[in-house]
């Protein structure tokens, strides 16, 4: 969440809010940086667009993940669940362009569960931030043990950056994967083998 005293608005419902008036001020010197004439037809309305844009994309800036897990269910079954291939669109911090891709929470529970909705609101949060990908993937990891406090996390992130494919070294279609564990699947093999391989099924 957003800690900057100077960078948030409080809104009616007590959520920290963006400052859209900045940053639209920001857009219109970003286009007149690059040269281009911010009066002219396609690009008079930009700032506003790009503005709401924002408060979409990185929403995730003023969410708190413990509000998708904090609703959690009784349950006997102990072992492993995976919830996989869950899609998201996050943004680069250092380049400020998309990187994008699947991932994979398995956890073992401990005597309760979360909604399977709630893990895919939980990547959300983070990924609706200026990220970088082993962050996200820590992050998820660790609010997944924070909140739903279960025998252990794996989270495994595989996603392809524009930094990459668009600038720089230009190579289209090449993925990067990372992982986490937590509890007992940390320098856990067999567990850890089992998830990625569930995962390929």
């Amino acid at each position: 969440m957003l800690t900057d005293g100077k960078s948030k608005k409080m809104c009616k419902k007590g959520e920290f809010e963006m400052d859209r008036e900045k940053i639209e001020q920001g857009v219109r010197l970003l286009l007149e940086g690059m040269g281009e004439n911010i009066n002219r037809e396609g690009l008079v309305e930009t700032p506003s667009r790009v503005a709401r844009m924002f408060e979409e994309i990185y929403g995730g800036l003023t969410k708190d993940p413990a509000q998708h897990l904090k609703k959690t269910f009784t349950a006997s079954n102990n072992e492993m669940v995976l919830e996989k291939d869950i899609f998201f669109y996050s943004t680069c911090e250092h380049h400020l362009l998309p990187f994008y891709g699947k991932t994979h929470i398995a956890y073992i529970p401990d005597g309760k569960v979360v909604g399977l909705s709630k893990l895919a609101r939980t990547v959300e949060v983070f990924a609706r931030r200026p990220q970088i990908q082993e962050q996200m993937t820590v992050q998820i990891a660790n609010a997944l043990m924070e909140h739903l406090q279960p025998r252990g996390v794996m989270v495994v992130i595989e996603a392809e950056h524009m930094c990459m494919t668009m600038r720089g070294v230009k190579k289209p279609g090449s993925k990067t994967v990372s992982y986490v564990c937590r509890g007992c699947m940390q320098d856990d093999e067999i567990k850890i083998n089992r998830v990625f391989q569930m995962i390929k099924q």
